[in-house]
């Protein structure tokens, strides 16, 4: 296994992603673009829009090298050294508020001067949050965890919900899942398990999406639930542009504008000192929004 070989691999989970996802929306296409990155590398970023259930959606991959910049060596505490980055990113906005926005990232990282680990996540974001998604989402999220190893899904389903934290909101951005970061191993055998693992997640990711795609776009809604989704999408907005690393990452390293920021909604808003009707569900969706919940 090597970054050439981790890089394809994951073009092949981005290929897998697009074809579920067309299946399951039915009317939509993504569209590609190719694009390459002065300083080395290059991706093709995939959007679909307008579909009968997906309103906006993108699907990334990327894989870029060359100096690392020295904004990434500080916070990374790194020493001088060439990188070389690949993953694949997905973000997927619905049309029905019933339906969740849902983020995947695998992504894996590796120096000149042998540094290298694996990183990803998955999380779920409801407009409404429902319990019995919530603990669909997480036990499949665990049953992937511990076909490799039983520690892994509390140990980084705390990690989300410290991560997916909008702390100026005292709110987490969603219901959580998993989030992972510099997973290595100097065994062989040790590391090309974490590489099959961040693909488990990769591979997971079409399965329980089309569940909520299939399961929830058919459920009415009217003009209160658009307004309160076009609320819940500002908080994401919010998250991914204050607080969100990737992004950091991506804008820091000279990476390509427009496939960082495909992670955001086609419209949002923010409305002045919103207040929640109490005993409503949009209240109790705000209830449900903190660290801490098992769901399984």
């Amino acid at each position: 296994m090597n970054k050439d070989q981790i890089a394809k691999d994951f073009m092949e989970i981005q290929d897998h992603i697009c074809k579920e996802l067309e299946l399951a929306d039915g009317k939509a296409k993504f569209t590609e673009d190719r694009w390459t990155r002065p300083e080395g590398g290059g991706g093709r970023t995939r959007i679909i829009q307008k579909g009968n259930i997906i309103e906006k959606g993108g699907v990334a991959f990327s894989a870029v090298e060359g100096p690392t910049p020295e904004k990434i060596l500080q916070k990374l505490n790194l020493d001088k050294s060439d990188f070389f980055a690949t993953g694949v990113s997905i973000v997927i906005h619905p049309e029905s508020p019933m339906v969740p926005i849902i983020h995947m990232n695998i992504r894996y990282f590796e120096m000149s001067n042998g540094v290298n680990w694996f990183g990803g996540g998955i999380d779920l974001t409801p407009h409404y949050v429902n319990e019995a998604d919530a603990k669909y989402f997480h036990q499949s999220v665990k049953d992937t965890c511990d076909q490799f190893d039983n520690t892994y899904y509390p140990k980084f389903k705390k990690w989300a919900d410290d991560y997916f934290f909008i702390k100026h909101r005292n709110e987490t951005r969603g219901v959580g899942g998993i989030f992972f970061d510099r997973l290595t191993s100097e065994n062989p055998e040790e590391k090309n398990q974490i590489f099959e693992f961040a693909k488990a997640i990769g591979y997971l990711f079409p399965k329980v999406y089309t569940h909520f795609m299939k399961k929830n776009h058919l459920i009415p809604f009217g003009d209160q639930e658009k307004n309160w989704q076009a609320l819940r999408r500002g908080r994401y907005v919010e998250f991914n542009l204050v607080w969100d690393a990737g992004t950091k990452f991506g804008l820091d390293t000279n990476g390509r504008t427009e496939s960082i920021l495909m992670s955001m909604p086609p419209q949002a808003n923010w409305e002045y000192m919103h207040q929640t009707v109490e005993g409503s569900e949009e209240a109790k969706t705000l209830g449900l929004l903190k660290k801490g919940i098992d769901w399984v």
